[in-house]
């Protein structure tokens, strides 16, 4: 059987690279579609003036870069290795993905799935006229949007780190599911070694999920719970503070690597 024709929406981070390594491994990839950094309008600097938001971003980004400091995502996914794409061939960059530049794209190579990670959300016809799978840094519908693994963490529910496929829809990430993925948990582990070993083991995943896709064994599981949608914002330092005690504290159970197709 022929390799499934793929186009993959993908962020630059070393996590998206590498899980779109993996897709052009098992996939016949026609393009790896990146996003241009944003622009700044005025409205977009008027509302970022504001006192709180201000305060509030400026924290995430001091935050951000103590704990990144020294790329530890790229050895994490790449080893002694720089960071890339396999196939940088492939690249196209557009000003988002749901600029008309995608969908044209997408209507020139005529894939038989778009794969999505780590981008903006995906909005207009692009979603009307292909089938699009993303894969989601939470187990959805209980935990949805930003910043899930902290937010299972928090609550005191490690069992349910990991990592959601499903096709999109016009909501935010309440697509039909198509597998859980959980990683192994291990004493010692912390919010990011968790994130990136759900990544890192979801990659497979998603690359068995097309397959299944093209050969008809693939059509999504209705979401009928509404679940929770955790937002940037969310996050505040009193809550990274948090986590950072209960993490003191906290017995891993002993639970090894699971996978759940719906």
């Amino acid at each position: 059987m022929s390799k499934p024709r793929v186009m993959i929406l993908c962020g630059r981070s070393p996590r998206h690279l590498y899980v779109a390594n993996q897709l052009c491994q098992r996939a016949d990839v026609q393009a790896i579609v990146h996003e241009l950094p944003a622009q700044w309008t005025a409205e977009k600097l008027w509302r970022n003036s504001k006192p709180s938001v201000f305060l509030r971003k400026t924290g995430r980004w001091i935050r951000d870069r103590r704990r990144y400091a020294g790329n530890p995502e790229a050895k994490y996914f790449f080893r002694d290795q720089q960071p890339r794409l396999e196939r940088q061939d492939l690249v196209r960059e557009v000003p988002s993905v749901s600029d008309p530049q995608t969908l044209a794209l997408a209507s020139e190579l005529k894939p038989d799935l778009i794969c999505v990670f780590g981008t903006s959300l995906i909005r207009g016809p692009l979603l009307e006229r292909f089938r699009l799978i993303n894969l989601h840094g939470g187990l959805s519908p209980d935990y949805r949007g930003a910043d899930c693994t902290f937010w299972a963490l928090y609550n005191g529910e490690p069992q349910n780190v990991g990592c959601t496929l499903h096709f999109i829809d016009t909501g935010i990430d309440t697509g039909g599911l198509i597998a859980h993925v959980c990683p192994e948990l291990r004493q010692g582990d912390d919010e990011l070694t968790l994130f990136w070993r759900s990544v890192e083991d979801s990659a497979d995943v998603f690359a068995e999920a097309v397959e299944r896709f093209v050969s008809g064994n693939l059509t999504g599981k209705k979401q009928t719970a509404k679940g929770r949608l955790y937002q940037v914002k969310d996050r505040t330092l009193a809550c990274d503070m948090e986590l950072s005690r209960k993490m003191r504290r906290i017995e891993m159970p002993q639970l090894g690597r699971r996978v759940a197709w719906f």
